[in-house]
This record gives structure tokens, sequence and C-alpha cells, in this order.
């Protein structure tokens, strides 16, 4: 008869004991997620999206545009995607666990993290209330738009990306975001 296997659970608290060696320490429910460093691409196409959102959204006043942001429902759940956008009137500096309204929460896909993000993080992000989450596919020049659990609408030319709150909408032209990509 064989053991059962266990998977040792983490807090909040614990990460900051694990070495700042450029990796990225995330806990879903208390299970450790760590991903390295990402590469130029996945970086590059994650401040393009910045500027982006932030000429449409920060600069006017709208929102707050962070890169990586960090998602946080204590003492287990910390999450960080890439990018995330929250409103205005939560202000800069906020403790994280006190931002409890994420407009938009952004996943570029790399190699290491694709399966991670696609299958356990979107969810866990719309289970935080996330109300919209971009799962950005540079292999495959698209984004997954996703407001519910389960798969998203796949974008291949530009996202609308409305929000009721401001009554705005921000376009995203795929071609100009992945632009000069090999």
């Amino acid at each position: 008869m064989g053991m059962a296997l266990t998977v040792p659970r983490y807090t909040i608290a614990e990460l900051d004991d694990f070495p700042d060696d450029g990796n990225r320490y995330e806990l879903l429910d208390g299970v450790l997620m760590v991903t390295p460093s990402p590469g130029s691409p996945h970086q590059g196409i994650a401040a393009r999206l910045a500027i982006t959102l932030g000429v449409a959204l920060q600069i006017p006043g709208h929102a707050h545009i962070y890169t990586p942001g960090v998602v946080q429902l204590p003492p287990r759940t910390q999450l960080q995607p890439d990018l995330l956008v929250v409103p205005a009137r939560l202000p800069i500096g906020a403790p994280w666990v006190d931002m409890k309204d994420h407009w938009l929460a952004v996943e570029v896909l790399s190699p290491s993290s694709r399966r991670y993000d696609r299958d356990f993080k979107r969810n866990a992000y719309l289970e935080l209330g996330v109300r919209e989450v971009w799962l950005v596919d540079i292999r495959d020049r698209s984004v997954e738009v996703c407001q519910r659990r389960g798969e998203g609408d796949v974008v291949r030319d530009v996202i609308h990306w409305h929000i009721a709150e401001i009554a705005q909408t921000v376009d995203v032209d795929l071609r100009e975001l992945f632009a000069g990509l090999d």
C-alpha cells in the first residue's frame, strides 16, 4: 500500500521567506506556484499593453495600472497578474489586500506559465472578483477575453473593452500589440 502524498500549504506571510531569485512565487489556496522570470517578448508585450491602457485610463484619471499587480485573499491566496487595472478611487499605495475592486487582470502566456495561467489562474481571478481576465497568447497572436469561468472569447483583431463604471470603451489593436515579434 502506498502512502498519500501531502502537498505543503503556505500563507501569504510565508512568501516573504522565499528567496529573491527572480522567480515569481504565488499562492493559490496555499499551494505554491513558482514560475521563472519572464523573457523579453513577454515583458515587451506587457509594457505595450500597459502603455495603451495607461494612456486611455490612467492619464485621464480613471484607473491605476500595475505591472505586475497583486490580487490577494488572505491568508492563502496571492496571485500576481502581469498587469492589473483598478479604479482610480482606490489610492495608489493602498495595501493589496485593501484593493477589492479589480477591473482587469492580464496574463501574458509564457511557455513556463501557459498551463498554470489558463487552467488555474483564469478561474481563480474571476472567483476573487476580478471583472475580466485577458490571456495574451504571443505564440498565437491572440487574446482570450474571459468574464466568467471556463474558456472565453478568443480575439485576433481588436479588443473593444467596455468599462461600464466610467462609460468608456478602450480599443486594443492586436496587430499593433504584436507588431515586430518574430
